[in-house]
């Protein structure tokens, strides 16, 4: 069967007043974005609902890209018809034949959008749903609680008809809540955190630091597969690879131990507010979740954010370790992250690193030291790498073994 086009239902979006077109037209661009590779793709969205007319395009790949796009509450492919009854009634077997399995139930939901058609209702239903018993075996009415339930809606310029509900991934559409700069490790957290924030229709740039030789190519290749998996939910990922060795291995030599991961923080926090502002983000997203790990204490986290005014996003800070590695499973992020090959994050980290940092003890340690060049050289040689399905080709871990 060929689908005409499929049907979009908003979800959140529905709740938006007058500004509620601005959320629909960037739907329907990171729709469009989603679909740029496929022939006579056309959306048109309207304040209730939206309608991807297909052309030529295969339907079936249509629906898999689209459950992944933010701000789509359910979709549904739809047949168009002509209003002749006896069409309506041959697309309406088909769709209700596709989706049967002996023991299912059906019922046709009629519905005039145009009242001057010469059937109402009532008699809509009864003669596709006759018409639908004549022809199948096995299947049986069901008004109440159908298993397969096929709507017919009657308009002006055709017939819509549809019998399948997709779930879509819900949220907000990615961009119409601002952008944000995601600060990207290698590990299980960080992902989830930019996934999270890109379903509140926030556009995510990552950064990662990268500290050769201490972390290896390897290492890069899972940073730039894991933007790869998130650039599913929002068209494209800009990567921000920032060369971080030298300021790295002037903290290990120049501040205490219990106090260096303190201050490695401090700097990375630093370079991404750099980074935000030269590429004009609102915000910055961390991966923390309150805590886990001794940088991830509100105490740590005071001495930490002291650096900057900008907001910073934790959207796992009150998640357990559990509840992450679900949704890390779930976006398809998991596999790589637990890959063993080392961050920045992880290498010179102390045997005993200080959960509880005085703020004023850090600001003081970083005194007797001149980061200020040192930051401003490594903003300037950050490396910019754009992230999507379709240009950026995949790297096999094996090969590089």
């Amino acid at each position: 069967m060929k689908y005409n086009r499929i049907l979009v239902r908003y979800g959140e979006i529905s709740t938006k007043g007058r500004n509620r077109k601005k959320f629909t037209s960037q739907l329907r661009e990171n729709i469009l974005e989603a679909l740029k590779d496929l022939p006579s793709i056309s959306v048109n969205a309207s304040r209730d609902r939206l309608h991807i007319l297909l052309g030529e395009a295969d339907g079936e790949e249509v629906i898999t890209r689209l459950s992944s796009i933010f701000g789509i509450q359910s979709f549904s492919p739809v047949v168009m018809t002509g209003r002749d009854v006896d069409e309506m009634m041959e697309a309406g077997l088909a769709l209700v034949q596709k989706s049967f399995e002996p023991g299912k139930t059906f019922k046709v939901s009629a519905r005039r959008g145009d009242k001057t058609f010469h059937l109402d209702t009532n008699e809509l239903n009864y003669q596709i749903g006759s018409y639908i018993l004549k022809n199948m075996e096995d299947l049986t009415v069901d008004v109440r609680n159908p298993d397969i339930k096929l709507n017919v809606e009657v308009r002006k310029e055709g017939v819509y008809l549809s019998s399948e509900i997709y779930p879509g991934a819900t949220g907000m559409p990615v961009g119409a809540s601002g952008k944000a700069m995601l600060m990207l490790s290698g590990g299980i957290d960080s992902p989830v955190a930019g996934y999270l924030t890109m379903k509140r229709g926030v556009e995510v740039d990552a950064v990662h630091f990268h500290s050769p030789p201490f972390t290896s190519e390897r290492a890069k290749q899972k940073v730039i597969d894991l933007s790869k998996k998130l650039s599913a939910f929002s068209g494209k990922v800009n990567l921000h690879i920032v060369p971080f060795t030298a300021i790295q291995q002037l903290i290990h030599d120049q501040v205490p131990e219990n106090y260096t991961m303190t201050s490695t923080r401090r700097m990375m926090l630093r370079i991404t507010d750099m980074i935000r502002e030269k590429h004009e983000g609102l915000a910055i997203v961390t991966g923390e979740s309150l805590g886990q790990v001794a940088s991830q204490t509100l105490e740590s986290m005071q001495a930490i954010n002291d650096v900057t005014n900008t907001p910073v996003l934790r959207p796992l800070i009150a998640m357990d370790k559990l509840e992450i590695i679900d949704i890390a499973q779930k976006i398809d992020t998991h596999d790589i992250s637990i890959l063993p090959y080392e961050d920045c994050c992880t290498i010179f980290t102390p045997p005993a690193p200080k959960t509880r940092p005085k703020r004023e003890k850090v600001q003081y340690y970083e005194s007797f030291v001149n980061f200020d060049e040192l930051i401003l050289e490594a903003v300037e040689k950050t490396e910019i790498m754009q992230i999507d399905g379709s240009s950026h080709k995949e790297e096999n871990f094996d090969e590089l073994l």
